[in-house]
C-alpha cells in the first residue's frame, strides 16, 4: 500500500521559512494530485495547494499564493512545500495526500492516501 511520510514541521518565529517534505513510497501517472492541507485545532481540514505529478501544473489556496509553493522531485518521490513570511495563524498539523481518482483538489473527503501530518508552530 502506499505510504506517505511528511517532515519538516517544527517552531519557527513569524516571518520565518519551512519547507515540509512529502516522501511518498512510489509517484505513479495514475496520481491525479498530491496536495498539502492543513489542520488547526478544532478546524476543519483546510487545501493549500495541489500539484499534479505527471504533468506539474500547480494549484493554491486563493489566501496563501504568494507565500507558500508546492513543488515535486519525481526522482526521489517527494513533494514539497516551501512556507515564506509565516504568521501565527499558520500553526497547524501539515499533511500531505494523494489523490488517484478524479475529484476536488480542495476536498480532503476525495484524496484516497495520507500521511501521518507534521506540526508546524509559528510563535515568537
Amino acid at each position: 500500500q502506499l505510504q506517505l511520510v511528511e517532515s519538516g514541521g517544527g517552531l519557527v518565529q513569524p516571518g520565518g521559512s519551512l519547507r515540509l517534505s512529502c516522501a511518498a513510497s512510489a509517484f505513479t501517472l495514475n496520481f491525479h494530485g498530491i496536495g498539502w492541507f492543513r489542520q488547526a485545532p478544532g478546524k476543519e481540514r483546510e487545501g493549500i495547494a495541489c500539484i499534479s505529478v505527471s504533468e506539474g501544473s500547480t494549484v493554491y489556496a486563493d489566501s496563501l499564493k504568494g507565500r507558500f509553493t508546492i513543488s515535486s522531485d519525481n526522482a526521489k518521490n517527494t513533494v514539497y512545500l516551501q512556507m515564506n513570511s509565516l504568521k501565527p495563524e499558520d500553526t497547524a498539523v501539515y499533511y500531505c495526500g494523494a489523490r488517484v481518482r478524479p475529484g476536488s483538489n480542495w476536498s480532503w473527503e476525495d484524496y484516497n492516501y495520507w500521511g501521518q501530518g507534521t506540526q508546524v508552530t509559528v510563535s515568537s
